[in-house]
């Protein structure tokens, strides 16, 4: 099974098109979306509308789906994050704020090989940001390819017996990670909406079970278009200036 791998789309709509179009081409089966379709951007129905259409195999939350649909309250935002998502709530039509409350929680177990969460698999809104986060989160996943999103930064870490390593984001369009017997591994594909590696090519990934590999994209969109739908919207600057450098 070929699964497309999406997270962090964060309601652009250029990046999110981009990414299906590019992993049309390269052939996939069913899709895997790993939370925060909303927040910062300017086309959260129009996103939730494409992913819908998608059917996915699987989905789980993010804590920007949440906020941004009524279910939680913005504690723990910042001031920007918290304004967005005060604006996609308003903006948001009433079936697609439903439908987004009642995204499931993560973890959630896919196949025998993959499961997938927004955050970790022990704490759905936990950020993975260093080794021993990861090292807590290899080690209570249930499979053995866990693919999270939530910090819009990719990175691949890997354990077996003997080791534990990293590998951070790869500054070229195209990279793999090939699932080798004996070792577990967790992998954030980056973020389609919102990077924040210091790279703004959208990224996504095709998770290949058969092939027993995840492969790994960046590509350009149309940044100029989504960065001035945000400032039209009215939603603050900044976020649109974000798109531009990736940061």
């Amino acid at each position: 099974m070929r699964y497309l791998v999406l997270t962090d789309i964060h309601a652009n709509l250029e990046a999110l098109d981009a990414c299906l179009t590019d992993a049309r081409a390269r052939g996939y089966q069913q899709t895997l979306v790993l939370g925060d379709l909303v927040g910062y951007g300017a086309d959260p129905n129009a996103v939730i509308e494409r992913v819908r259409a998608l059917k996915p195999a699987a989905m789980v939350r993010g804590n920007h789906d949440k906020v941004a649909s009524g279910l939680e309250p913005p504690d723990g935002f910042n001031a920007v994050a918290r304004s967005a998502a005060h604006w996609t709530f308003d903006a948001l039509t009433g079936p697609n704020r439903a439908w987004l409350a009642a995204l499931p929680a993560g973890p959630h177990t896919v196949d025998d090989l993959i499961e997938i969460c927004h955050g970790s698999p022990f704490d759905e809104d936990a950020y993975i940001f260093d080794e021993l986060d990861a090292l807590r989160a290899l080690k209570v996943s249930a499979r053995t390819l866990c693919l999270f999103g939530h910090t819009h930064y990719p990175v691949t870490f890997q354990l077996s017996a003997e080791t534990f390593d990293s590998t951070g984001p790869s500054t070229l369009a195209e990279s793999r990670v090939d699932l080798r017997p004996g070792r577990k591994y967790l992998v954030n594909p980056g973020s389609v909406g919102q990077p924040r590696d210091g790279d703004p090519r959208a990224a996504y990934a095709i998770a290949d079970t058969g092939a027993a590999r995840v492969e790994l994209y960046r590509l350009a969109y149309p940044i100029e278009e989504a960065a001035a739908k945000v400032v039209d919207a009215g939603l603050p600057e900044v976020l649109a200036q974000r798109l531009t450098v990736g940061r």
